[in-house]
């Protein structure tokens, strides 16, 4: 019961940063849709054990084993990285919707 109450605040959490993250960023850059395409960028170096070098050094190594890390991962995990991606997709829609309304700053 316990660990189904961590998940849940840990999936509300993550959706609330990166919805907060994208808004700012969205702001300050005026792209609406740019951390859709740098979130999963952000979750490959969560998910990565192997230093960046490696992946020039010795590329075959190293993303065998960043595949091995992705497939490996629980469920609670690909919810996790899926609640902070529907945080994000929020932020989009939100200052979309604030540009559309006439919100200059936005």
């Amino acid at each position: 019961m316990i660990e189904l109450v961590q998940l849940f605040i840990s999936m509300v959490l993550f959706l609330v940063l990166f919805f907060g993250i994208s808004f700012i960023l969205n702001m300050v850059l005026k792209l609406t849709w740019v951390m859709v395409f740098i979130y999963p960028i952000i979750v490959l170096f969560f998910i990565n054990t192997v230093p960046l070098g490696d992946f020039i050094s010795s590329p075959g190594a190293s993303f065998g084993s960043l595949w091995d890390n992705i497939t490996s991962m629980l469920l609670a995990d690909y919810l996790l990285f899926g609640s902070g991606l529907v945080g994000v997709i929020i932020a989009g829609a939100a200052i979309r919707y604030l540009r559309k309304a006439g919100y200059t700053m936005f």
